[in-house]
């Protein structure tokens, strides 16, 4: 696999590093909705530290908070109470704008559902994240061709998403993921589309991100046989942090 850095990253000042206990931070996190006049507590006091390039998975039942908890995490949603802090930057309380420009440049998104835009090729495809930067377009095309590389797709970079198998078409979505070296992968049921040939070629990949590249990987699956391939495997239950464990 190519070596993948390919955007400068923020400084993290030496007071955030020394008082930092992993890259990822969360503290005291709480979610609740009101529906039907009823409070509904999604997430209750959660606390939880991840480390660079760590591989982490969420299990639970359905309803648990798990992609709630990543929709936080990704500054998709805000929560009712608590913190989350990103390499020394406090996501949490970070205005819409700030938040859209962090969210850009720190997170990739990987769904179940691959997201492809059918009327683009699969480099187009990868390239959207890069439109918002001032690369160049040359430097674009360097950084769209390394990613597709990294997901052993460069032959099909110009095979629009009806021309690809569902194991490529979400290796496409993985290389958009990972185009612009973002801090860490958010990934939501990835591999619940697929055949389970297709499955170990994603958890594959991700495996080497994890340990190759030093990727940081939050990921949540129903699947124990997709869960056991990460470094670390949490379980969720109503909204609570019920079990840690590191799979031998």
């Amino acid at each position: 696999m190519p070596r993948l850095p390919l955007c400068k990253k923020p400084m993290v000042s030496v007071e955030a590093l020394e008082n930092s206990r992993g890259l990822i931070q969360v503290r005291n996190l709480d979610k609740k909705y009101v529906r039907g006049g009823e409070e509904i507590h999604v997430l209750q006091g959660l606390n939880l530290d991840v480390e660079e390039g760590e591989f982490v998975s969420f299990m639970g039942p359905s309803g648990s908070g798990k992609t709630t908890l990543l929709n936080l995490l990704g500054g998709l949603d805000v929560p009712s109470a608590g913190s989350i802090t990103v390499a020394g930057d406090e996501v949490t309380h970070m205005s819409g704008p700030k938040l859209t420009t962090w969210r850009a440049r720190h997170v990739g998104f990987i769904f179940q559902m691959y997201n492809l835009i059918p009327v683009l090729t699969a480099f187009q495809n990868v390239e959207m994240p890069l439109l918002l930067t001032n690369l160049s377009k040359a430097e674009r095309r360097k950084h769209v061709e390394l990613a597709l590389g990294a997901v052993n797709l460069t032959e099909r970079m110009a095979h629009y998403p009806r021309q690809l198998s569902g194991g490529q078409e979400q290796r496409v979505s993985i290389a958009r993921a990972i185009v612009a070296d973002p801090t860490f992968l958010l990934c939501d049921e990835p591999t619940g589309d697929l055949d389970r040939s297709s499955a170990d070629e994603i958890l594959n990949l991700l495996e080497e991100l994890s340990t190759v590249h030093r990727k940081t990987i939050l990921m949540v699956t129903h699947d124990p046989r997709a869960a056991e391939r990460s470094g670390t495997v949490l379980h969720l239950d109503k909204g609570v942090l019920i079990e840690g464990k590191k799979p031998q």
